[in-house]
């Protein structure tokens, strides 16, 4: 540790790592900028064999299921029935019946009786004409357009379009936008139009997300800027971490990105926007500690390289225990069922790792090739006196060591106020209510649903061996909640099947993603599974979101306890005690319920959300136990420091303060970062920034500064057993 201080501080080798930093630097920012990449959504990544993934692939083998499609939804302004004039503009001029000739009359009348209407004209040849021409589909014998089905109560009319599948969202976008032109042109009087569907969906989600990590970038850099200015109180000091922590960053995604290619993982809009928070206020916080122990050792210290030496050896002990137990909990995200978390994990531990490695190497290499006057006006000075043995932090443990036993109690019972907000929690949010401002298709999906079965804006999709479909069918029609169920056909009239299997489309009377349709979900595949030898298994968009929230209960219940341990763990061999990693795991779990509860209670009161996304619970969890650890190693692992040399009473008041303004400045300002998730799109990435950002409000404000010191007091020098500080 000797020799890497000496190296980062040294006249000549700190700006040769100046240097290679910049190096890479230019790299990041340039020829590599380009091998960045992503998804612009978030995918849903379940198992290859779960059952809904099984489906979509038998799916695929069918004849014409090599598609998507785009949903044409009209209503008229005030929610009233059609008029004969609006009805007329949607389905066209009815064609008068004609018989063949030759036809008995008697037979002509049966034939008219039993016929549908046939119109002409209508939006279904408006689209038929303009098919070519915006690309709606690729072969009109294949592709066709069906005719506008009309709700029972005369409200709302649907056209269903199908049309070729694009990988590219570009591609997908411009057919939308083109598709939406057509579509408003000549609109009917009284009347409104929406695209929805999974072409919609698609592509307004796509929408939603351009732009957005750019916009977090820039408000979480000025976030920083800001709250780096009012922490050092100086011009130039704060340019240094944040060009650090910025081109961290860079490389950050950049080498996130090349790692999830290698395990075949594809990062999303909301991975990178986290990724994004997560190294800077990681990387930050580093920075605060590094640059607090290095003015304190400037007050010792004439040469400023002693200086950086002496601190950086104080200081890395902490920064890797801290920033190595944030890695490992990220990683354990591996053992994820869904691709989704392992990807955030890994990506995540790529970014700490690198805002740690920048932290650690480059930032102090950087400070010292100036001079002290990169402090200015508040220049620390050779002999000056260390005002934080006398601050407000050193009053407060004194206060705090007098009173420990009633100041612990009043700690924890303000946490368990707070989390009694937790209760009555609402896990889950339907496909209408992921986004902070509805886009077209979401609305699209809601006038949908006002007059068609509440399932019909996303039906269950069974498939059955084909010589045992029509029982399987008769299986699915006795599950309550079951709306309706057919065999699936072509434009034809033909069944689908690839001479194996037949498609199966089933209508639920509950709302899509509703706690009903996951019943009538459960039911429909109990009642399947038992019909001999119809190897039925089902799928659709609501079984696929059932079997998405089962994965998270089980990725919650695998991976909650592995956390835990592992933060344990890492405090054990960190300290060598039993005693402190027990109660600061404590404060930690004490800390996250208090935050969630508190959080729900803004989502109710503040923001109106229906209830909490389903990742929000796991990953608050993980974000506030594995960084909130680190404030427990900055304060506990400096108060072991001094509690050999001043005993455990004197030397946790020294350790608080000396770390309660750098803890409070660091906690401020990841809080702050963390909260900025707010300006990306997504409900579960606000709802994830205000849990962190009130939780590690707490854990800076009351649990690091108040509860910690008053449980270390309480239990005296039984705070380190069985080990003792050497003196």
């Amino acid at each position: 540790m000797k020799s890497i201080a000496k190296f980062l501080s040294g006249k000549i080798s700190a700006p040769v790592t100046m240097l290679l930093a910049l190096f890479f630097a230019v790299l990041a920012f340039g020829p590599l900028a380009a091998s960045e990449g992503g998804a612009a959504q978030p995918g849903v990544g379940l198992p290859s064999n779960n059952e809904t993934v099984l489906v979509d692939e038998a799916l695929a083998k069918l004849p014409g299921q090599d598609g998507t499609a785009a949903v044409i939804v009209y209503a008229t302004k005030d929610g009233s029935k059609f008029s004969e004039s609006q009805l007329t503009y949607l389905r066209g001029t009815q064609v008068p019946f004609a018989c063949p000739t030759g036809t008995p009359p008697f037979v002509c009348a049966k034939l008219q009786a039993s016929a549908a209407p046939a119109y002409t004209g209508g939006v279904t040849e408006k689209f038929t004409k303009f098919a070519r021409l915006i690309d709606v589909q690729s072969d009109l014998k294949v592709r066709f357009i069906p005719p506008i089905t009309i709700s029972d109560d005369g409200t709302a009319a649907v056209l269903t379009i199908p049309l070729e599948k694009f990988e590219a969202s570009d591609k997908i976008t411009a057919r939308v936008k083109d598709m939406r032109s057509v579509m408003n042109k000549d609109l009917g009087s009284g009347l409104i139009v929406k695209l929805t569907g999974p072409e919609g969906f698609q592509a307004d989600i796509a929408g939603v997300f351009a732009g957005a990590n750019f916009t977090l970038l820039a408000v979480t850099a000025s976030v920083v800027i800001v709250l780096l200015l009012i922490t050092y109180r100086s011009p130039s000091l704060w340019l240094v971490p944040l060009l650090v922590i910025g081109t961290a960053d860079r490389m950050a995604q950049i080498l996130a990105g090349q790692v999830a290619n290698w395990f075949n993982i594809t990062l999303d809009g909301s991975v990178t926007g986290i990724l994004s928070v997560l190294v800077f206020g990681a990387g930050t916080d580093y920075a605060l500690l590094l640059i607090s122990r290095y003015r304190e050792e400037l007050l010792k210290f004439a040469d400023r390289r002693e200086a950086m030496a002496t601190a950086w050896r104080e200081s890395a002990g902490a920064i890797l225990a801290s920033g190595g137990t944030v890695i490992l909990a990220l990683l354990t995200l591996s053992f994820a069922d869904l691709a989704g978390t392992r990807a955030l994990g890994l990506a995540c531990a790529v970014g700490v790792l690198v805002a740690m490695i920048s932290a650690l190497f480059v930032l102090p290499a950087a400070l010292v090739s100036f001079g002290r006057w990169i402090f200015w006006p508040g220049t620390p000075k050779l002999g000056g006196v260390n005002k934080t043995d006398n601050g407000v932090w050193a009053k407060l443990g004194k206060g705090v060591s007098k009173r420990p036993r009633i100041i612990a109690v009043a700690g924890f019972v303000v946490l368990a106020a707070l989390a009694v907000g937790s209760f009555g929690i609402k896990i889950g949010l339907s496909s209408t209510e992921q986004f902070m401002k509805k886009p077209e298709a979401v609305v699209g999906i809601e006038l949908l649903s006002k007059s068609f079965p509440a399932g019909a804006t996303s039906p269950t999709i069974v498939i059955a061996n084909k010589e045992k479909a029509d029982e399987v069918v008769t299986a699915i029609k006795k599950v309550p909640g079951v709306d309706s169920v057919a065999i699936a056909n072509n434009f034809k009239g033909e069944a689908l099947t690839d001479g194996t299997i037949n498609e199966i489309n089933v209508v639920l009377t509950g709302a899509s993603r509703s706690d009903e349709a996951y019943k009538s979900i459960t039911d429909i595949r109990a009642a399947v599974k038992a019909v001999s030898g119809a190897d039925a298994k089902v799928g659709g968009q609501d079984a696929q979101a059932l079997d998405v929230k089962n994965a998270y209960s089980h990725d919650q219940g695998l991976l909650i306890p592995i956390i835990l341990a592992l933060v344990f763990l890492v405090l054990v061999l960190l300290l060598r005690s039993i005693v402190a990693p027990v109660l600061l795991l404590l404060t930690v779990v004490a800390s996250f319920f208090a935050s969630l509860g508190a959080g729900w209670l803004v989502f109710v009161n503040v923001f109106h959300f229906p209830g909490l996304d389903l990742s929000v619970f796991l990953y608050s969890f993980l974000f506030l136990v594995a960084l909130g650890v680190d404030y427990n190693i900055f304060l506990v692992t400096r108060a072991q420091e001094e509690s050999g040399k001043l005993g455990l009473k004197q030397g946790m008041i020294k350790a608080l303060s000396s770390t309660g303004g750098v803890i409070t400045s660091a906690g401020i300002l990841l809080a702050a970062v963390f909260a900025v998730l707010g300006v990306l799109p997504l409900i579960a990435l606000t709802q994830i920034g205000v849990i962190v950002c009130i939780g590690v409000l707490l854990d800076t404000l009351l649990v690091r500064t108040v509860i910690v010191p008053a449980l270390a007091f309480i239990a005296g020098e039984k705070f380190w057993w069985p080990r003792k500080p050497a003196k």
